[in-house]
């Protein structure tokens, strides 16, 4: 019942892992080409429409050739999970508790055989209700990139790492000249209440991830 009361009000938040500082641009290079998957189970999610007026809203164009904008914002939905808070606080025995305290205040009624059966009633009571309770949490993780056109060259060093076996790294550097500077940053999101579904929650979700990346621009 405290679970209930006290995230009875869904609460939905997002944290960027780094800030991303870009410089004003005139009129005339306020265009973007927009990349955006969802490589996540919920697949229903889609950002692009909300996403484009967004932008739209503040000024700029989309346009359709990424040769064309000035700025390209690229982002993957990575994943998105469920996680009951309560079982994850190390209540694996949260029936067994309920029964206790349920029966404990059926004690409190009566005497003899009516105590008794108060007592069997209220911790049947105590496990049927704290089963019916989940604090809920859904977890979004979306991966961001943004690419802005300078005028000067930017050379681009790439290291990557190859596993060969179970035993060899095969280990692989490439430097190229690009005109663009790159910035990434994950954004996560939450969202927490009792009992929480995604359908509930889900346009939440989206709204904040349109605010957060139309407000990088």
């Amino acid at each position: 019942m405290h679970t209930a009361v006290k995230k009875r009000d869904l609460v939905v938040q997002n944290h960027m892992s780094s800030t991303i500082m870009l410089e004003p641009v005139s009129w005339d290079k306020k265009t973007v080409y927009l990349q955006l998957r969802n490589t996540s189970d919920q697949q229903q999610l889609t950002y692009q429409q909300p996403l484009t007026e967004a932008i739209a809203a503040k000024g700029y164009r989309i346009v359709e050739d990424p040769e064309q904008a000035h700025f390209w914002i690229q982002a993957n939905i990575l994943q998105i999970s469920r996680t009951d808070l309560r079982s994850k606080q190390g209540r694996g025995n949260k029936g067994f508790g309920a029964a206790v305290q349920g029966a404990e205040i059926g004690g409190l009624f009566g005497g003899g055989d009516g105590q008794k059966v108060a007592v069997v009633v209220g911790g049947l009571i105590g496990i049927v209700t704290d089963a019916l309770v989940e604090d809920v949490q859904y977890i979004m993780v979306t991966d961001i990139q943004i690419a802005e056109k300078v005028t000067v060259r930017v050379n681009e060093a790439t290291n990557t790492q190859l596993e060969q076996g179970d035993a060899s790294r095969v280990s692989q550097n490439s430097t190229e000249v690009v005109d663009r500077k790159k910035y990434q940053t994950r954004l996560t999101s939450t969202a927490n209440k009792v009992n929480l579904s995604f359908e509930e929650v889900q346009q939440q979700l989206l709204k904040g991830l349109v605010q957060t990346m139309s407000g990088l621009l």
